[in-house]
């Protein structure tokens, strides 16, 4: 079929729940092509851990942004947007379709929504506003914020100190309330018509996914994974090692945890985070829901609203 000139398709939902699957499946009937949107898929050699798609998948489809960053960078989501943009302005360049595809909430906010770039960190005023945070309490801090910035400070709680702070650090640096400057942030996606699918499961059919993702990481090698990853001279301290998975296995090669205990560990933290997922996503808007079962339905519904016309749905 020929799709809109600019329409791309974005594939969400809770780890565990079948994204990779349903990506390749809708790749193949569009012509498309997959763009990571895995905060840590983009790590080169940390591989079991973050579930990368294996090569044969990787063969039959083209994915974008796996494999791209140096373990001891810290890639971010404005790094991202920047380049999820490149590669579906370049997918679409050659006729294809970019399924942005992945559970990583604030990236796909930086290339749907834009981020505020910010002023840099200012040591100097964020070490008084922590001084003062700490001498006189954070409750101090959340109302000098709501007097100053009030449409901000009703989007996070009175107990976020690392926003609280910032905040007032970019209107102190700035002289601008930050919600001012969201609200001046555009995305270069404004003329892509979005084709927004979610992803979710009965709760207990997604922790039972998740158990059994746990289980297979450790048999295909996660300890040796990170064993050599360590022996490569990957620093423990590396971005990547503070994710899912990693950060449990160092802590059983420390000896802080046996075996069982770190399995049964990174399983309760993986459903834990499959649910601030859920809770992401869902306050995202014009999101269809299915079940990873509804794959015939979700190829129709992308490929009606591929046709339609007019930004995005």
């Amino acid at each position: 079929m020929e799709p809109d000139a600019k329409t791309l398709v974005l594939i969400v939902g809770p780890t565990g729940v079948g994204k990779s699957a349903a990506g390749l499946a809708l790749a193949r009937r569009v012509g498309g092509e997959i763009v990571n949107a895995d905060s840590m898929q983009v790590y080169r050699g940390f591989d079991i851990g973050t579930d990368k798609p294996p090569a044969e998948d990787r063969r039959a489809v083209v994915h974008h942004l796996i494999d791209i960053a140096d373990p001891s960078s810290q890639f971010t989501a404005a790094d991202f947007a920047a380049l999820a943009f490149e590669a579906a302005t370049d997918i679409l360049g050659r006729g294809g379709v970019p399924i942005v595809l992945g559970g990583t909430g604030l990236y796909v906010k930086a290339l749907l929504d834009g981020l505020f770039p910010g002023p840099g960190r200012d040591d100097g005023v964020r070490r008084e506003l922590e001084r003062e945070a700490r001498e006189r309490g954070l409750e101090t801090l959340w109302r000098r914020l709501e007097t100053a910035d009030p449409a901000y400070a009703k989007k996070i709680t009175p107990r976020d100190k690392v926003r609280i702070v910032r905040a007032l650090e970019v209107q102190a640096v700035t002289g601008t309330p930050l919600s001012a400057h969201f609200a001046r942030t555009r995305s270069r996606m404004g003329d892509f018509r979005v084709v927004k699918v979610g992803l979710d499961l009965e709760r207990k059919e997604l922790y039972r996914n998740i158990e059994v993702r746990v289980d297979r990481m450790f048999e295909r090698g996660l300890v040796d994974e990170v064993k050599t990853l360590l022996a490569s001279g990957v620093a423990e301290s590396a971005p990547p090692f503070k994710a899912l998975g990693y950060k449990h296995v160092l802590r059983y090669l420390k000896g802080e945890s046996d075996f069982e205990e770190t399995v049964a560990r990174m399983k309760i933290d993986t459903r834990h985070f499959a649910k601030r997922q859920m809770t992401w996503f869902h306050k995202m808007a014009g999101i269809r829901w299915f079940s990873p079962a509804e794959s015939d339905t979700i190829l129709e519904f992308v490929e009606r609203n591929m046709k339609k016309q007019g930004p995005d749905l």
